[in-house]
């Protein structure tokens, strides 16, 4: 296992959060793809090669495990930029959209391309030969149907290939990519991990270990609400639901593009405009600042109120809950509104992440401490049955 590297791996709606290695390097990226041609235009290449790949990815993906073998793509920060782009839509399921390999795919290739990580893979002249070891996950609601295997067996035993076409630094390269494990955690699961201990998976958080719990994962286009009792997700229990903040980031998207007449590239330039420090709720028009901020109160209290339903529902249900914990790039989006609601109503005891990227970062953080736990049980056994050199 030493010459696979780890990954791990949340291809989150909204964005992809990925770690790797020993933590030594992350990627971010929106989770937005676009089909294109094999040549897209570009000024010149000597231009092309000084700007940051990740603002021009240009790939085509060959897969087995795609229904659309060897399609071309514009990814994540160029996709914004098409006309064409599409973004995970509500009601779909992650294992089954060849989005979500592909955007697993290029971001593996993204990290195997650097000139660091030329020691740890071969290289043949233009093609990279990349082992992982990846740990990632699925909603609750996926898992509870059975989808994990078919996910996993569609990524180990195969090879999938990315192809660089017009990315600056990286075109004409080509990255083969191979799994020597592949781990796949309920989304709930991953989070109580991540709340209660650390990367070792000692326990940091005794007050929580055996409380009754209640963690609400709030994504683009569902929620997972994990029951913990006795340190374990209650399967029976927990729940997942069709309800994220992608149509209600959509609509406020489309409202403003209605009333002000101003484009936005994506769901993650909304979330941009109602989470920044600065002029939150304020955009440009015509070079004003202009205000949006009846069109985004409007829309997120009406989405967070439905999320409060959940949660009454569901303690209710689990009448002997402690706590509940709101966490997910949704929660952080939603926060105010669901604090100023359970002020005003019931007044449970609720929880959320003021440190933003711990909350985005969470499940990502949460897979990469499971998949290390594994790699050190496998790596154990394997030293100890080494044989000791005379010396």
């Amino acid at each position: 296992m030493s010459n696979s590297r780890i990954a791990a791996v949340d291809v989150g709606n909204d964005s992809i959060k990925a770690i790797f290695g020993e933590r030594e390097y992350e990627i971010n990226m929106p989770n937005i793809v676009a089909r294109d041609t094999e040549d897209r235009p570009v000024i010149g290449i000597e231009e092309l090669d000084s700007k940051n790949p990740f603002d021009g990815i240009h790939i085509k993906v060959h897969s087995p495990a795609l229904k659309d073998n060897n399609a071309i793509y514009r990814v994540g920060h160029l996709a914004t930029k098409s006309n064409n782009a599409t973004e995970l839509d509500p009601g779909s399921s992650k294992s089954e959209e060849d989005q979500t390999l592909v955007m697993l795919f290029a971001t593996l290739a993204m990290d195997a391309v650097k000139e660091e990580n030329s020691g740890i893979f071969p290289r043949s002249k233009q093609v990279i030969d990349a082992n992982y070891t990846l740990g990632t996950g699925l909603p609750l609601r996926e898992v509870k149907e059975g989808k994990d295997a078919g996910y996993r067996s569609k990524l180990v035993g195969s090879v999938h290939q990315v192809e660089f076409l017009v990315t600056p630094k990286y075109q004409g390269l080509k990255v083969n990519i191979k799994f020597n494990e592949v781990k796949i955690y309920p989304e709930g699961f991953a989070a109580y991990i991540n709340l209660v201990m650390d990367t070792q998976l000692k326990i940091i958080n005794k007050d929580l270990i055996d409380k009754r719990i209640l963690i609400q994962d709030i994504g683009g286009l569902s929620t997972d609400i994990a029951v913990i009792k006795n340190r374990n997700v209650d399967d029976d229990k927990a729940q997942g639901f069709n309800l994220g903040v992608s149509e209600s980031l959509e609509a406020i998207r489309e409202e403003i593009r209605t009333k002000h007449g101003v484009e936005l590239d994506s769901r993650r330039d909304v979330v941009e405009i109602i989470t920044r420090k600065n002029d939150r709720n304020h955009i440009m028009v015509k070079g004003s600042r202009t205000s949006v901020h009846d069109i985004t109160d409007r829309i997120l209290l009406e989405l967070a109120k439905k999320q409060y339903r959940l949660l009454r529902n569901i303690w209710q249900k689990n009448s002997q809950t402690e706590i509940c914990y709101f966490v997910g790039g949704g929660a952080h989006v939603l926060k105010d509104y669901i604090k100023t609601l359970n002020n005003n109503l019931d007044g449970y005891n609720i929880e959320f992440f003021e440190d933003e990227k711990e909350s985005i970062w969470m499940m990502a953080n949460a897979y990469y401490k499971l998949i290390t736990d594994y790699v050190r049980k496998v790596e154990k056994p394997k030293k100890a049955q080494e044989p000791v050199k005379n010396s």
